[in-house]
């Protein structure tokens, strides 16, 4: 099959995280089994209009929001000089491309979240109202009959919500990389670990409060902010703020082994976010025994996470700051979950990822009906 992925970013770009860790790996998994791939994304500073990858086509134009409609002109121009994909995948991250207005290929729609709560954090009163129009009103009306993919069953929940049929949609979960092996274990001294990047709905604040309230009875506790960001500084602001700048250590983007190494080391690690399709780093983390404390209705982390078996689920700070106290006093606690959340991280790998893709997208090529389903990872 020739397939094109349209998505906002690609994982060079310096707000990349979960959603393109999630695309790339499709892209490369769908191009090791013989098919012929093409990922269509935004440049960004120092980035190639186009590159080939390993095993698939990375084709960029436009900027954060450009990126829209230069990838429709540019989906067209190559369908013109190559001939039709079979399949084209629209993500829908808050804003969709309209692909159906550049090809007449089957197009999948991807929602890894619905943004309901991300509008009004990210961008001002005006344009949250816009942009959630678009996603709430006019996206589910212009894709209405075309197959959909989600990342998790609290995502097709809210689409249904939105007046999307549940029959057309399908669930296919994250995967989870096999961990690197890493010689250094757990820290010796009470270390907490977020993983993400750094922008205004992942409340990277609230781990820095958790932080301070939790110093006086854990003077030796650390926090460590793996990821980077546009909203770094306002990071940086909050731990100068509560005088714990000392205890915190920004990391910014790192390599695959020092990831491996920080959640490995990491005591707990604290997913504080407002939104969250999946929770990729909460089964990163799982993968090294380390449990996940996160807010309770988060999207897709309710199922990320097995509440009080492979981390907690709370409802608010005070509730995260007692759990998070809990678990830094009982080290068999932790050891528990931790091992809990190792053999729940285990049942969801790319391989059955891409598997279920590969299923979808040749029903879809026949242009079948849009189907439902699961691909059963839990």
């Amino acid at each position: 099959m020739r397939i094109a992925f349209l998505n906002w970013r690609d994982s060079t770009h310096p707000e990349g995280g979960g959603a393109e860790k999630y695309a790339e790996t499709v892209c490369a998994g769908l191009a090791a089994r013989g098919h012929d791939v093409s990922m269509f994304c935004a440049r960004h500073p120092g980035s190639a209009a186009e590159e080939m990858r390993a095993s698939y086509r990375v084709l960029r134009q436009g900027g954060r929001l450009g990126v829209y409609a230069a990838t429709l002109r540019r989906l067209r121009a190559v369908e013109a000089a190559e001939g039709a994909f079979d399949a084209v995948i629209d993500t829908q991250n808050g804003l969709p491309f309209a692909a159906p207005l550049a090809t007449r290929s089957p197009v999948v729609v991807l929602v890894h979240h619905v943004h309901r709560e991300q509008w009004p954090i990210v961008f001002g009163r005006v344009t949250a109202k816009v942009g959630w129009t678009i996603e709430s009103r006019i996206a589910p009306r212009f894709y209405r009959g075309h197959q959909y993919v989600v990342v998790s069953q609290e995502t097709r929940s809210e689409l249904a919500e939105l007046g999307v049929d549940p029959a057309d949609v399908a669930v296919i979960h994250n995967g989870t990389d096999v961990p690197l092996s890493v010689t250094a274990g757990r820290s010796e001294s009470p270390r907490l670990v977020v993983l993400g990047r750094l922008v205004p709905h992942k409340r990277v604040e609230h781990a820095i409060r958790v932080l301070a309230r939790l110093l006086p009875r854990h003077p030796d506790l650390r926090l460590h902010i793996v990821g980077d960001g546009w909203w770094a500084h306002e990071i940086r602001s909050e731990a100068e703020r509560l005088g714990v700048s000392h205890r915190v250590d920004l990391l910014g983007h790192v390599d695959e082994t020092v990831k491996n190494l920080e959640l490995a080391a990491g005591w707990v690690h604290l997913a504080p976010s407002a939104k969250e399709g999946w929770g990729l780093s909460v089964v990163e983390a799982a993968s090294h025994g380390t449990p996940t404390v996160a807010y309770t209705h988060t999207g897709g982390l309710s199922e990320s996470i097995v509440d009080g078996h492979t981390g907690a689920l709370v409802d608010d700070l005070d509730a995260m700051v007692d759990t998070v106290d809990h678990l830094l006093a009982s080290p068999a606690e932790r050891e528990r979950m931790g091992k809990a959340a190792k053999e729940h991280s285990a049942a969801f790998t790319w391989e059955r990822t891409i598997s279920a893709w590969e299923t979808m997208l040749r029903h879809v090529v026949r242009r079948d009906q849009p189907v439902a389903g699961t691909d059963d990872a839990d």
